[in-house]
């Protein structure tokens, strides 16, 4: 199953490829505390978005200082299609017990719920926390499916979200957890 569909026929998708080439919205990405770019998917969003990303993101380094994991900060799109991006600060995996997957589950509940106050219709997300932070896909896939399967149960602007996800492994995890979420 590559797509859900809510009771309210909002649908969650499934699509193998590049997050800076989706039509969205909003983008997530998967950020580091600091805001201030790095590798993998934070990277390559920063490089399709241009300059004036990290420049709206030293505005607010230099308001807020860092923005902690679970949490999420929003700027403009640069040379993206979307109209924001959610930068959301996902947890370094550090064995299960130091409250990662609550602080995971923050994450997308954040991203959806910046996104729905601005009215916006469509969310891409990437697999937050599941590179180099170290988050066990699978426990991660979970957690994004039930966190945006829940979000789609509720009245709210969105009504389509995208998990973007670079390979096919990510992509058949996530297929699993959202049938396994039909379960339950």
């Amino acid at each position: 199953m590559s797509e859900w569909v809510s009771s309210t026929g909002k649908k969650l998708r499934l699509i193998r490829g590049d997050i800076t080439q989706v039509c969205a919205d909003a983008i997530v990405n998967a950020a580091n505390s600091s805001l201030a770019g790095g590798g993998g998917v934070d990277g390559a969003i920063h490089r399709a978005a241009g300059p004036s990303l990290m420049a709206e993101l030293d505005g607010i380094r230099a308001k807020t200082g860092r923005c902690p994991a679970g949490k999420a900060v929003v700027t403009g799109a640069g040379r993206l299609q979307a109209q924001i991006v959610i930068h959301a600060v996902g947890p370094v995996y550090r064995g299960g017990d130091s409250g990662e997957a609550e602080l995971l589950a923050s994450c997308y509940r954040e991203s959806l719920a910046l996104a729905a106050g601005r009215d916006l219709r469509s969310v891409a997300f990437p697999a937050i926390s599941t590179g180099i932070f170290g988050y066990p896909l699978r426990e991660a896939a979970e957690i994004a499916t039930r966190e945006v399967r829940a979000f789609l149960e509720t009245a709210s602007s969105i009504d389509e979200v995208l998990f973007v996800l670079f390979g096919v492994e990510a992509l058949e995890v996530f297929r699993g957890a959202i049938e396994d979420g039909q379960d339950k």
